[in-house]
Formats: structure tokens, C-alpha cells, sequence
């Protein structure tokens, strides 16, 4: 009995170390989105260091290619159950026929088809994370057999009379507003509330200009290394025309790029003239930026600081005449909202240096 437990212990370490070597290869080979001290950013990891050890429900809000899924998966590996399974379903991928089956599995013969047992993706992250991506595009009915299982707690496989008990964590992501669409009724406001306990907004790339410069850095680095390349460096005037793009694919598209420059310039310094013609002729100046209900007064501020700084003006003085404040108050208020990366340089300039 002794040795049988002792193998037990040894097998269980194994499968430990295991997951955990995994997971070190994993954060190897995807690089850091984080990197950045803007405000929005901190204020993210914070809510993440937070909520990751509980099971509370996750909705993650933000445009496409705001990286809602790294960050799915930073709060399943900092949790509890980061040694299990972390399932990701595309919610917009599900045909009606096959919710059923693909979210709580089927057994043999259930269906034509069904050849064979096959677990669905709660079954798959037992004791895990299921990650619910694009989860606004989720049909009707779809919404319907999700809100039973997170209401009850329960499921049975289709063609099964067994009913199994869901134990996954759930996080879903979304780049709609949900809260807009169930008043437009184009989503379950019911489901709707089961979804919204801890709500995760990723701001877009373009309200996080500041952070531009660590994330060419941290890019660059990853690249490098990945594709065996010389370390490479961005010149100023590149990360300053990068913080004054719009960046419709947001941290996607800047790391994309950065991969593309990284691997198709010889040179050490990447200039100006090494950016692709589409994107230099995507600088176009956009005077506008959203303002959302439900920013605190703090954020309103530093986004407005920002775009000023950005678009009207990278003076401190004229900013701060601008802004009807003096020098030393704007000066206190950069520092206090991490806006001290920002170029110093006027946007048009460094658009017309390319």
C-alpha cells in the first residue's frame, strides 16, 4: 500500500511539473501585451491579480485584436485551476444543429453522424477554464443552452440519460456591448446578467498610446528571438509616428507589423522608410475620441490630456493654454496618468518624415 501511494505521489508530480513546463513554453512563445504603464493597463492587472484566484464569472469587453484571450489565459494560469485545462470555444462558429453537442457532448448514435462517444467542451475543461469567445454572436438558442447549464449548474450529453455536473470556470469575451445588445434584443439580457459579474474593459491601442514604446520594445525582443534575428532596434521617429496611428486592428495589428519589419530588414535600426506604403498612408489625422458612460472623471481627463497632447499639440505649454490649465497642473497630471512616453515631437512631422 505504502509503494502504491508512493508511485501515486511521484505520477502527480509528474503531471504537475508537466503543466507547469507547459506553461512556461507557452508564455515563451506569445509575446507580452501588457508591457505599458498606462493607467487602463494597471488598473487591468490589478482587477486580474484580484479576481484570478476565486471562480467568479469573467466578461471581457474590447474591440478585435485588444488580445481579450491572453488575457482569458493570464487569469486562468494565475488561478486555482491553471493546472487544468483552459478550452477555448468561438461562439460564432457554432452551428444551431450543434450547440448542443459541441458545448455538452454526445454519445454514439445520438445523431447521424455520431459514431462515436465524444465530450463536449464543458466535459473538456473539467476543472479547468472555458473560454467563451465572440460569445455576442452566440444564436438564440445557443444563448438559451448556455444560460440553463450556468443557471443549474447541470448537463446531459445529447443521447445520454446521465446528468453530469459542470465544474469549469467561465470566461467570455465579446466585441459588441452586450448591455446594448440585449436592449436591442439581440441578446439575453438574463444571460446577460449571468455573464456581468466582473466586467474586464480593454481600452483600444489608440487610448493607450504611451504604452506604444514598451510594446515595440517587448515585440521586437520576442520576434527576434523567435525568428533568430540580431536584436533590431525602432528609431524614435518610427515608435512616434506608430503612437499617432489609429490602429483599427489594434495590439494584432502593431505586433504583426513589428514581426514583419523585424524579419524583412536587414539593418539593425528600422527608419522610417522601412514601413509598409499602406500603413504610412493610413496617418491620416482624426481629431475625434469616444467617451463612454460609466468612465470615471479621472479617465475622461487623462484620455482628453492625451489626445491633446497626440493630435492638437506636443507642447506643454500650448497643451496646457489648451487645456485651461497651467503648466505645472498638466505637468503634475502626465505624470499621474502615465502619459509621460508620448511623443514629444508634433503627429504631422513624424507622418511627413516616412
Amino acid at each position: 500500500m505504502i509503494e502504491s501511494v508512493r508511485k501515486a505521489l511521484e505520477h502527480q508530480a509528474l503531471v504537475a511539473e508537466d503543466q507547469r513546463l507547459k506553461l512556461r513554453l507557452r508564455r515563451r512563445s506569445e509575446p507580452d501585451i501588457f508591457a505599458g504603464k498606462s493607467a487602463a493597463m494597471q488598473e487591468i492587472n490589478r482587477l486580474i491579480q484580484q479576481i484570478s484566484p476565486t471562480d467568479v464569472t469573467v466578461l471581457i469587453e474590447g474591440e478585435s485584436g485588444t488580445g481579450k484571450e491572453i488575457v482569458a489565459r493570464a487569469i486562468h494560469e494565475k488561478s486555482r485551476r491553471n493546472a487544468r485545462p483552459f478550452i477555448a470555444v468561438n461562439c460564432a462558429a457554432l452551428p444551431d444543429n450543434l450547440i448542443e453537442a459541441e458545448l455538452f457532448g454526445h454519445t454514439r448514435g445520438a445523431f447521424t453522424g455520431a459514431i462515436s462517444d465524444r465530450p463536449g467542451r464543458f466535459q473538456l475543461a473539467h476543472g479547468g477554464t472555458l473560454f467563451l469567445d465572440e460569445i455576442g454572436d452566440l444564436s438564440s438558442k445557443g444563448q438559451g443552452d448556455l444560460l440553463r447549464v450556468l443557471e443549474d449548474g447541470i448537463f446531459r450529453p445529447v443521447g445520454s440519460h446521465k446528468i453530469e455536473r459542470a465544474d469549469a470556470r467561465i470566461v467570455a469575451a465579446s466585441n459588441k456591448n452586450l448591455e446594448a445588445e440585449g436592449i436591442n434584443g439581440k441578446f439575453r439580457e438574463d444571460l446577460f446578467y449571468r455573464l456581468n459579474i466582473v466586467t474586464i474593459h480593454i481600452p483600444p491601442l489608440r487610448e493607450r498610446a504611451e504604452d506604444i514604446p514598451h510594446l515595440v520594445q517587448s515585440f521586437s525582443e520576442h520576434f527576434c528571438a523567435k525568428h533568430r534575428r540580431r536584436q533590431k532596434r525602432f528609431s524614435r521617429e518610427v515608435v512616434a509616428f506608430f503612437q499617432t496611428l489609429r490602429w483599427p486592428g489594434n495590439v494584432r495589428q502593431l505586433r504583426n507589423i513589428i514581426e514583419r519589419l523585424v524579419v524583412t530588414v536587414p539593418r539593425n535600426v528600422i527608419e522610417t522608410e522601412d514601413l509598409p506604403a499602406a500603413l504610412v498612408q493610413s496617418s491620416r489625422p482624426d481629431q475625434a475620441f469616444t467617451i463612454q458612460p460609466g468612465m470615471s472623471l479621472a479617465q475622461v481627463e487623462a484620455e482628453l490630456i492625451r489626445q491633446t497632447l497626440l493630435k492638437v499639440t506636443s507642447n506643454r505649454a500650448e497643451a496646457a493654454e489648451r487645456l485651461g490649465i497651467s503648466r505645472r497642473a498638466l505637468q503634475y497630471k502626465i505624470v499621474r496618468y502615465g502619459l509621460d512616453r508620448l511623443p514629444k515631437t508634433q503627429p504631422h512631422r513624424a507622418a511627413a518624415a516616412t
